[in-house]
């Protein structure tokens, strides 16, 4: 399991699907991800002039009173006013007010008769929706948006106007970002006010018009074209009744007649704006305008998108395991940057006719949440081969060695070994053997201990690496792990220091027990191979190679209180040191004849 859990493909896999999960199946950024797909894709562009809102505005109440006390003449009347001329006519004239029911006659029938004479006239219808239990087909179901209830013209408009649903569908965070292009309240459809305005407009027009792709209860994304009071250029309901409205300004558009005062309760909070309200007649203004442009778009589903955010996820956090943090950072921009160009490219640019939305915070948070994991990753591996690299070169060698160790970087450790030029010294007790069966072994123990304390204490003032104990015996070596400016010196001023220091401890000793201490050392120089060595489970740092077994070879036939050293020594330090050539008189244990030994004398 450590093996698995350790294996970069698996932590890339385990953690890209728990993001892909969190993100995608979990809704955790939902909110968050609207708002920026509010921000992000809704904006505002010139507009053609080719739809005009006359609202049903303050300036229209103040003079023509409350707008409940209004007689069905008064929208006749403007709707007179607007066929005065019928070679400036409007394309089309969408009234965005119900008249279910009936009223007085006169006052019903003048409206039908100023609707029949302008001939494109389309009047709202509107359907309440509910839950209701369905049976098809030998299945019973849940339908959510059944029609409990429709309201639509009176019959005589109904003959004379086209109609067109102004059902409104919000969001559930109450944004209406959507628009509904049909209804369905006898089981035929009934389209939207807007859709019907914009096909009757085409055909006054010539233009062709395509219906946006919209999902099996017609469901469609509204992509806005203009802010609250963005097609709104002042022309109030009253203005046209007194004639204050030149028909230059209608003539051959789309005209929409609708309330735009907030008394009326006829406005919704929109992505393009969700700081203020837009008015009922402005909103079917941005969706005809929609149409006509055919700037359709359509919401990618969450599978595909998905994939994706686990596909990208998952190639970036096993990069950010083999980089460094700040490759990883570098990564990490470039993907966000990329990303968020893409979704603004495939929102604007229409491919196979539409425009696609895509959630714009899905890649760029989960690359994010990754990338700070892989920080802390990399954060909690140093940590512990910080603690680990301690751990080990405690043992061996002096604190401020472990600390210049862990300031280069753990990864400047070869733990298969490297080769490298180092001082080793050996030093062992003359006639310990003997001495061990004189003393019982709790002497042996203190003698064993007294002497070895002192001699790694000499080790650790010099920086050297104490590689190991071997009954009275011990091994260190200089210039390894870290290169040091001059290892011999370092190496023969222990030697000399443990001399001294076994002088003073055989002292101590004869004092307590009656016994004596004499110590043998050889210092040797050349290149052998150091590192962590042994099996994956139990290893030590050490050092090994012919200079290391000269090294033991030279303590061996060291005398008691004397130091012997190799040419390669004293080449190394010159004259600083004075020296016995013994010559070829002593034969090392596996040297060839010739080998020269050398007696310490003394450091200058």
């Amino acid at each position: 399991m450590k093996k698995l859990f350790s294996n970069p493909i698996i932590i890339s896999l385990l953690a890209s699907l728990a993001v892909t999960l969190i993100i995608a199946a979990g809704g955790v950024l939902d909110n968050a991800d609207t708002w920026m797909e509010d921000t992000w894709y809704q904006s505002s562009r010139a507009l053609d002039g080719e739809i005009i809102v006359i609202g049903i505005d303050d300036k229209s109440i103040e003079e023509l009173g409350p707008y409940n006390t209004w007689g069905r003449d008064v929208i006749a009347q403007a709707l007179e006013k607007l066929g005065e001329d019928p070679e400036n006519a409007p394309a089309v004239v969408a009234i965005d007010v119900l008249f279910s029911g009936t009223s007085t006659p006169e006052a019903d029938q003048r409206l039908v008769d100023a609707a029949d004479n302008l001939g494109n006239v389309v009047v709202a219808t509107f359907a309440e929706f509910g839950v209701q239990v369905v049976t098809e087909n030998g299945s019973t179901y849940f339908d959510r948006y059944s029609v409990l209830g429709y309201d639509e013209p009176f019959d005589a408009l109904k003959e004379v106007t086209h109609q067109g649903h102004i059902n409104a569908m919000y969001d559930s965070d109450g944004i209406l970002r959507h628009s509904l292009l049909y209804i369905r309240p006898d089981g035929e459809r009934v389209y939207s006010m807007a859709s019907t305005a914009a096909m009757i407009y085409g055909e006054s027009t010539g233009k062709e018009i395509q219906m946006p792709p919209a999902s099996s209860i017609g469901r469609y994304y509204v992509s806005y074209s203009a802010k609250p009071g963005g097609y709104y250029d002042g022309f109030s309901f009253s203005d046209l009744l007194s004639g204050n409205i030149s028909p230059d300004d209608y003539a051959g558009k789309v005209v929409f007649i609708g309330p735009y005062t907030v008394g009326l309760q006829d406005a919704y909070f929109t992505p393009i704006d969700r700081a203020r309200q837009m008015y009922g007649v402005e909103y079917q203004a941005n969706v005809v305008q929609q149409i006509l442009d055919s700037d359709f778009k359509t919401e990618v589903s969450k599978l595909p998108q998905g994939i994706i955010l686990f596909l990208v996820c998952f190639f970036l956090f096993y990069l950010f395991q083999k980089t460094n943090i700040k490759t990883a950072t570098i990564l990490t921009v470039s993907v966000i940057v990329l990303i968020s160009a893409i979704n603004y490219a495939a929102y604007n640019v229409n491919i196979g006719g539409v425009g696609h939305v895509l959630h714009p915070l899905w890649i760029p948070v989960g690359v994010v949440v990754l990338y700070i994991a892989s920080i802390v990753i990399h954060y909690v591996k140093t940590a512990l081969e910080r603690q680990r690299v301690t751990k080990t070169f405690e043992r061996y060698v002096a604190p401020e060695i472990v600390s210049e160790i862990l300031k280069e970087g753990v990864e400047n450790l070869s733990l298969g070994g490297k080769t490298c030029d180092i001082a080793v010294l050996f030093v062992d007790v003359r006639g310990f053997t003997t001495m061990s069966e004189r003393l019982n072994p709790e002497q042996v123990v203190h003698i064993l201990n007294k002497y070895l304390t002192m001699a790694s204490d000499c080790v650790e003032q010099t920086g050297g690496t104490l590689d190991k104990f071997v009954g009275d015996a011990m091994m260190a070596f200089w210039g390894a792990p870290l290169p040091q400016e001059d290892p011999v010196m370092n190496a023969v001023k222990t030697a000399v220091g443990i001399i001294e220091g076994a002088a003073r401890v055989s002292d101590e000793l004869k004092e307590e027990i009656g016994e004596e201490l004499k110590v043998g050392v050889g210092v040797n120089f050349g290149p052998a191979v150091v590192g962590n060595m042994g099996a994956e489970k139990h290893m030590d740092y050490t050092a090994i190679g012919d200079t290391v077994n000269t090294a033991a070879r030279l303590e061996a036939n060291a005398p008691g209180g004397k130091i012997y050293i190799s040419r390669s020594v004293a080449d190394a330090l010159g004259d600083r040191i004075t020296y016995t050539s013994l010559g070829a008189t002593i034969k090392l244990k596996g040297k060839a004849d010739g080998f020269e030994v050398l007696e310490l004398n003394s450091i200058k």
